[in-house]
């Protein structure tokens, strides 16, 4: 957990500027006052600041120091209306329609990042995934060369022997049911990139599958494979092997048995799954049987990072994502 204080730390040094489309939300204002007392970040609270006062007089804390807008009045409404039109005119979006899109604080926010008004966006305390996700892909998309959006999680684990002291990184374990070798690549790829802006790493990525180096033949083995080849075209120095059996990837005299002379096999601090399944079900296994301390899902793949949270987050998980979407920010708009 001495990793975590350390992305807090860099957040704090980092003073970015994050926007909670969820303004009036109890664990968000809760997540806002710690953040403010102690220097996380500059948070932008988004909603009606009669409704926002209200309810966190309510729960009984301040969020004196953050920044409280409300889309349905703001002046930059025409302004991020005009920016819309433009990005979304191939779509036929006229002007009227898009202030009436930007009522919705969820729309707001990504054209607050767009226009350079905010730096990351953390909402989903009470929206779902897709709708905190349709706005952020329509208005500020994908990274250049980058097709898909995937989900990491940080998993703190209770054994320093495995991953990067007790760290790893699982993906994809919130958006991609069934990527594709490509898609499924550009995950290995971007959470490589997530891992060193986030943990401050040296990725090592292990490709997972029910089969080590052809042990098994299936096209489901076949995938994982291909797969691993398109990542190393994509990026040549990232070090990454597979396919690889969970204990390949983690336990070093079972890796070097089965991939002898890899630099990932048995040292993996990378976990990438071959579906959302298998993903989101390993993560929850780790982290309801082995105690684990998960953090995320960290949504990786944007232009900007634009991070969702689960409808049954905590304060602490807000707080910390907070501050997990700065350092994404700093990486990004270096």
């Amino acid at each position: 957990m001495d990793l975590l204080k350390k992305v807090i730390e860099n957040a704090k040094i980092y003073q970015k500027r994050i926007v909670l489309p969820e303004g009036a939300e109890p664990r968000t204002l809760r997540a806002t006052e710690i953040i403010i007392q102690q220097g996380i970040a500059q948070i932008i609270l988004l909603g009606d600041p009669v409704r926002i006062k209200k309810v966190a007089d309510e729960c009984g804390v301040s969020v004196k120091g953050a920044t409280v807008i409300n889309p349905a009045t703001d002046e930059r409404r025409g302004h991020y209306a005009d920016k819309m039109v433009e990005i979304r005119k191939e779509k036929g979006l006229t002007k009227e329609q898009a202030l009436k899109l930007l009522d919705d604080p969820l729309y707001f926010a990504p054209m607050m990042i767009k226009s350079g008004d905010a730096d990351g966006e953390l909402a989903g305390a009470i929206n779902s995934t897709g709708d905190v996700l349709r706005p952020a892909l329509q208005y500020i998309k994908t990274l250049p060369g980058v097709s898909v959006v995937s989900g990491a999680f940080v998993m703190f684990v209770n054994d320093p022997a495995f991953g990067h002291d007790g760290v790893l990184v699982f993906a994809d374990c919130a958006v991609m049911p069934d990527p594709t070798d490509r898609q499924l690549a550009e995950i290995a790829v971007t959470t490589a990139k997530t891992a060193r802006a986030i943990v401050g790493l040296e990725p090592r990525v292990a490709m997972l599958s029910f089969s080590t180096k052809g042990s098994a033949q299936h096209p489901l083995v076949d995938k994982v494979a291909s797969a691993t080849k398109i990542a190393k075209e994509i990026d040549p120095d990232l070090m990454i092997d597979g396919e690889l059996q969970l204990d390949a990837a983690l336990v070093p005299e079972v890796g070097q048995l089965k991939s002898p002379g890899s630099n990932v096999a048995g040292k993996a601090n990378i976990l990438v799954f071959p579906g959302l399944e298998s993903a989101n079900i390993g993560y929850k296994l780790v982290q309801r049987l082995a105690k684990a301390e998960a953090v995320g899902p960290v949504l990786q793949g944007m232009a900007a990072p634009i991070n969702d949270l689960s409808r049954g987050c905590s304060v602490s998980d807000i707080v910390n994502m907070v501050a997990v979407t700065a350092n994404q920010a700093a990486a990004i708009f270096k």
